[in-house]
């Protein structure tokens, strides 16, 4: 049998009305729609109902359990509650079918409150067990479907005689309503753990959450002021104005009016509620409002019509009670302003409507202001509510600005700015969103916003609710595709809808979803108002429904998305998510594997496309999933695993780096896929390199070699690449600039003949790097580099490398201002990117050597210092031993010598023997430390040790450098020809270089020290 979606009855026929409480039955049908939504159970049974059977006649018997289930039921459909079945002696109901109520909870708990009063009065006793919970309700077995109705269960079991026990999840919604006592959690059978419970002491307020006022309010002046404008008018021409403050559910319709009233002085304020549910409601904010009146004598000498809504046995009309009840308000307004309150509006029954209009026309020479608070459902009603009006005001409340949240969020708690920025985005400017937002977190103790707080979810649940079947059903389908969906793809999802424009248009006027640019060509998009709408709508699709409405999505998209930038991402996403619902309910497994298949598919080309730009946190995310979805194919997850090793690698995640390839290397090797093997080594040897302070060069182009034979013999270009790569960069780190170069314009082409964009530009990358460590003077270095970017075409991870090299070449010649602009851009480009490791060891670590080049040895020292903290926390040591030293340096220019060394310490044990960057760096640091102590002989021996470290290598600048310290500790030493010598090859390497800064600074010595340098270009 069908039941009324507003009341909740059961209808005895086809009717266009419900005929208990009229409404519209266009929807009546959505209790037959199978849903996934959040209800509220109540399980009620009758203690010792063997020993009734024992002392009753079974006639006496049967009676009284009749009373007691009419009187039961009766209880639960007053509240709003549906009866889902009686079992027994228990009855079972439920709260939120067929429609959901934002109070859904709180109504619960009042009906048990009533229940447990009504059992004595029957002659029998009994406990009860309320709790909330997802369930599948619509379906035809039985009204709803879920765990919820079993914890009920549980709960009213381990209740003692005239005892209500509510869950923890019931109590979150009504907190603020109820008084409760803790209670020892329950070991209920079917649980792993202990179910939460409270004892239910009493049911007071209003409303499953507050509606506070003492939170500062803000972003409204506007409003405000158009309220003491209605106001002044009233007053100046005693008058009535109706003034109407338009908004959702939470957006500040209280806390304006709240603030307003608290700037008035004299006037007389009485206040009026429209209650969602119940019996005898039409009239109930103006008996609200006469008790208020008659309670300081204006109701003195009220009429039969006022007598009759205070309770007296009077016959009137409802013409009669309006002229009544706006006399007594002309009578209120005589000798001072009266502001009549009228809240929640939208649930106002037609006569209650027709009375406020009535008041608002016929009102004469009386200064009276009509503020009613409604949601935008009223229009939808009413929509010539107020219309024509002279003296009719309406406002709609928006949003607040980013800057507004956060200044109530500041009122409200001092978070941390993840989670004020966290809470300010989820809460899109919903100032009770906000609200309950900092509460969730606070009474948490977590300072994380994990999930939406229940009361507003039950909120949005109900607003969805209220909605025809058809608008639900578009609103729905757009929610398959995400925040901001397509008319096209709503289209396709919902077929038997024949007039979805007009259904879109219906759910931008209830303030659901505005008009949007579309993504699409020939289209026309909408946005959901809220993300939470959104979720909303969503969550309420059950989850064989959401697999196929993906899967449909993804085919029409597949026809209609071509030009989508995104669009192998957004497609693997929706057959991911049909697969996910699929493998959930237990469907076809060759079904499931083949959307599995094609998930991977479009993923793993996002994943590429993310790596090819450099975007290594999304690429992590999409290769993680890509792996997840091909657990079935033990083969295709075995390839992926080399790439996402690469990618944790350059995300600077290298445990698991490690984990995943050497997993990738074992499995390779016994299911004999050689080249798979070589490729996880090749990336192993790379993190050996940077974290193993045992590995040598001469070992890894040992694994290299090995691993190029086997990609020559599998004609494996992408392979090579990488290799070769691999074996410039060690190239690099042995001193050997050129033959680096060499070796990595020759991957660089090897990537480029497999389609590895990538890898090109990771080789270039660090071919730009040894056109600045070695012989390459810095004119022809920054052409090299210039031609290196354009080649590149400035995309992510190479255009950070590129752009900081191009700045220490430009600091070289003396433009520091350059320098430090570039700087700027790269390390942007690399935090967006999510590329930690590279601005740590690159980008941050050419900063600091820029500001020593321009003799800044505390900004220096604040650079290195959180670049070198950076590496460490990470354990890569490869890149910490190179920039150690320089930290160092920054320090001993300061006078802090001995808080050097630390990090000298440090890098000179965790330095690759044969690192000669490593190496010769911390030489000429100690040199230059022992120096400034005096001891000039140990000076000059660690000095020279690193001199003929690096006349081994063609690192030209670095070895300029050492051979400066060197003629400087000999001038010390007053060895002043031996000094000049030593500093004019200086020099001459500087100016080999064109290292305008060093070679100036050179000059300088020779000159200041009167060594008399020779003239030298």
């Amino acid at each position: 049998m069908r039941s009324c979606p507003a009341c909740g009855k059961e209808l005895p026929g086809e009717f266009p009305f419900c005929p208990f409480c009229g409404a519209a039955l266009s929807a009546a049908t959505a209790g037959l729609r199978e849903q996934r939504k959040v209800v509220t159970v109540l399980f009620c049974d009758i203690t010792d109902s063997t020993g009734l059977g024992a002392t009753l006649d079974p006639e006496a018997l049967r009676a009284l359990l009749a009373r007691y289930f009419e009187r039961m039921k009766a209880v639960v459909e007053r509240h709003g509650g549906t009866v889902e079945k009686f079992i027994g002696d228990a009855v079972v109901a439920v709260f939120g079918v067929p429609i959901v109520h934002e109070d859904d909870a709180l109504r619960a708990l009042r009906a048990a409150v009533e229940m447990r009063e009504a059992l004595p009065e029957l002659g029998v006793h009994g406990r009860i067990g309320v709790t909330t919970g997802e369930v599948v309700t619509g379906t035809e077995e039985r009204l709803a479907t879920g765990d919820a109705l079993n914890v009920a269960a549980r709960l009213q079991q381990a209740a003692r005689a005239g005892e209500i026990l509510i869950g923890e999840e019931t109590l979150l919604l009504t907190r603020h309503a109820v008084d409760v006592q803790e209670v020892e959690p329950l070991a209920v059978k079917g649980k792993a753990e202990p179910v939460v419970a409270h004892r239910l002491l009493a049911v007071h307020g209003e409303e499953g959450f507050e509606r506070r006022t003492a939170t500062p309010m803000v972003g409204r002046a506007t409003e405000l002021q158009r309220l003491g404008v209605a106001y002044e008018q009233a007053v100046r021409d005693r008058s009535c104005q109706l003034f109407t403050i338009l908004g959702p559910a939470g957006v500040g319709k209280s806390r304006l009016a709240a603030e307003f009233l608290r700037t008035l002085d004299g006037a007389r304020i009485v206040l009026g509620r429209c209650l969602p549910y119940g019996e005898g409601i039409t009239y109930w904010p103006v008996v609200e409002i006469v008790k208020q009146l008659a309670s300081d004598g204006r109701a003195a000498d009220e009429t039969d019509a006022v007598a009759g809504l205070l309770g007296d046995d009077v016959a009137t009309s409802t013409d009669e009670i309006a002229w009544a009840f706006r006399k007594l308000l002309e009578r209120a307004a005589h000798d001072r302003p009266l502001v009549c309150l009228l809240d929640d509006v939208h649930w106002g029954e037609e006569t209650f409507l027709d009375l406020v209009d009535h008041v608002a026309d016929l009102s004469r020479d009386a200064p009276i202001l009509l503020l009613c608070l409604a949601r935008p459902d009223l229009l939808e009603r009413r929509a010539g509510w107020a219309g024509g009006k002279v003296n009719a005001t309406s406002v709609l409340l928006e949003p607040l600005g980013a800057d507004e949240a956060d200044l109530m969020i500041a009122s409200l708690c001092r978070l941390d700015d993840r989670t004020r920025r966290r809470i300010r985005n989820a809460a899109e400017g919903n100032p009770l969103f906000v609200e309950q937002m900092v509460a969730f977190v606070n009474e948490s103790d977590v300072h994380e916003v994990m999930t939406v707080p229940p009361t507003i979810q039950a909120l949005l649940a109900a607003r969805l609710d209220q909605l025809e079947v058809s608008e639900r059903s578009v609103l729905e389908r757009g929610a398959v595709e995400g925040r901001l969906f397509h008319r096209g793809a709503v289209e396709a999802l919902a077929p038997e809808e024949k007039h979805t424009a007009a259904r879109l248009v219906s759910l931008v006027r209830k303030e659901l979803v505005r008009p949007d640019k579309a993504q699409l060509a020939g289209e026309d998009a909408f946005r959901f108002r809220h993300l939470l709408i959104r979720d909303a709508a969503y969550d309420a699709l059950p989850k064989a429904t959401r697999a196929e409405l993906h899967e449909r999505f993804a085919a029409w998209l597949d026809v209609h998305g071509l030009d989508l930038v995104e669009r192998d991402e957004i497609l693997g996403h929706h057959l991911e998510r049909a697969f996910r619902y699929r493998e959930e309910l237990g469907s076809s497994v060759e079904r499931s594997r083949e959307l599995a298949a094609r998930a991977a598919e479009y993923l793993s080309e996002a994943a590429r496309r993310a790596t090819s730009r450099g975007d290594m946190r999304t690429a992590v995310t999409l290769l993680d999933r890509v792996s997840a979805l091909r657990a079935g194919d033990e083969a295709a997850r075995l390839r992926l695993m080399p790439t996402l090793g690469r990618a944790l690698t350059d995300l600077g995640d290298w445990d698991r780096a490690h984990a995943v390839l050497r997993e990738a290397v074992a499995t390779a090797r016994a299911s004999g896929e050689a080249g798979v093997a070589a490729d996880a080594e090749v990336q192993l040897a790379f993190l050996a390199v940077h974290a193993d302070p045992g590995t040598r060069h001469d070992a890894v182009l040992a694994t290299i070699a090995s691993s190029i034979e086997i990609f020559e013999t599998l004609h494996d270009d992408a392979g090579l690449a990488r290799a070769l790569s691999l074996a410039g960069i060690v190239r690099l780190w042995a001193g050997q600039s050129t033959l680096a170069i060499e070796e990595l314009e020759q991957a660089a082409r090897f990537a480029h003949d497999a389609g590895d964009r990538q890898q090109e530009r990771h080789s270039l990358q660090f071919a730009c790097t040894a056109a600045l460590a070695g012989p390459m003077p810095v004119e022809q270095a920054i052409e090299y580099v210039q031609d290196v970017r354009r080649r590149m075409k400035g995309a992510g991870r190479a255009e950070v490398g590129g752009q900081r090299v191009l700045a220490h070449l430009e600091a070289m010649r003396g433009r520091l201002d350059t320098a430090r602009e570039l700087l700027a851009a790269s390390r942007a480009l690399a935090e967006e990117l999510g590329l930690e490791v590279l601005l740590a060891a690159s980008v941050q670590r050419t900063a600091g050597e820029v500001e020593l080049l321009a003799g800044n040895a505390a900004a220096a020292e604040a650079v290195l210092r959180t670049a070198c903290d950076s590496l460490e926390r990470r354990g890569d040591w490869g890149h910490y031993t190179s920039l150690a030293p320089l930290l160092a340096e920054a320090l001993r220019r300061q006078g802090r010598a001995e808080e050097a060394a630390e990090p000298l310490e440090k890098s000179a044990r965790t330095a690759l023997a044969d690192d000669v960057e490593a190496q010769t760096s911390l030489l000429r640091v100690r040199a230059r430390i022992l120096a400034d102590r005096g001891e000039l002989d140990e000076a000059e021996r660690v000095a020279r040790a690193g001199i003929e470290a690096l006349a081994r290598t063609d690192y030209i600048d670095p070895h300029a450098s050492a051979l400066d310290d060197l003629g400087a500790i000999l001038a010390s030493k007053g060895q002043l020809a031996e000094a000049r010598a030593t500093l004019e090859k200086a020099l001459a390497l500087h100016e080999q270089k064109g290292n305008l800064v060093l070679a100036a600074r050179t000059r300088e010595r020779l000159a200041l020290d009167g060594l008399g340098a020779r003239q030298a270009g």
